[in-house]
């Protein structure tokens, strides 16, 4: 496999759960259903969805930041091992296509009042 491309982000978790908390229906326009819910069904803490927004962004970041793409078309899952996966469709599924990424690598951590994510995008080799 060959790196099509590389992507960081952090967000500062209180601030993402202020900007949260002024405005409720954003947590649905950024995150999916799955997204959202933690375990028993609950909303996950602000500090795993900050660490979600940050793999999203780090996402758009390895794919060149274009425009045009849905929030709702990167999708943070979690393995039944418990690590972190993407899973990408649509506007974003169509820009990966474009520049031949065929596979994802995502690590997640939040400590100290920040969440990071790194993303790898890969692709066959040329």
């Amino acid at each position: 496999m060959a790196v099509r491309g590389i992507g960081v982000d952090v967000v500062d978790v209180e601030r993402f759960a202020a900007t949260l908390g002024r405005n409720p229906r954003l947590a649905s326009a950024l995150f999916t259903a799955g997204e959202l819910a933690g375990a028993g069904g609950r909303q996950r803490p602000a500090r795993s969805l900050a660490a979600r927004f940050a793999a999203k962004e780090a996402v758009a970041k390895a794919l060149g930041s274009p425009g045009g793409m849905r929030w709702h078309d990167c999708e943070v899952l979690t393995a039944a091992s418990g690590a972190p996966a993407l899973a990408v469709r649509g506007t974003v599924a169509e820009v990966a296509a474009a520049r031949g990424v065929t596979s994802w690598q995502l690590s997640m951590s939040h400590d100290g009042g920040v969440a990071i994510a790194f993303v790898i995008a890969e692709g066959k080799d040329a």
